[in-house]
């Protein structure tokens, strides 16, 4: 898989990533989601604390297929997904 691009809300994360077609895109989720779970809460104590016996992402996520739009069309629609102002004191660091 590829990353080309993301943007992190309070309560969801666009990306825009390239998967090969041999990879599901429900295995490429769970892989993303698993990986990146254990990577937050073997960092962050504070998460590891908050979501004890939880699970750190949701179920579901959203996924669409680019077809005939350029990446930088896509790319230019991930970073307009930024929030105008910040949101509360959420920040990526």
């Amino acid at each position: 898989m590829t990353i080309y691009a993301g943007a992190i809300n309070r309560d969801h994360v666009h990306m825009l990533i390239g998967i090969p077609p041999q990879l599901s895109v429900s295995r490429a989720v769970q892989f993303l989601k698993g990986k990146s779970s254990h990577k937050l809460l073997s960092e962050f104590a504070s998460l590891r604390r908050r979501y004890w016996g939880q699970h750190l992402w949701g179920r579901g996520y959203w996924v669409a297929s680019s077809g005939n739009v350029t990446d930088e069309v896509r790319k230019r629609y991930i970073e307009d997904q930024q929030p105008p102002t910040p949101d509360d004191d959420f920040e990526v660091l």
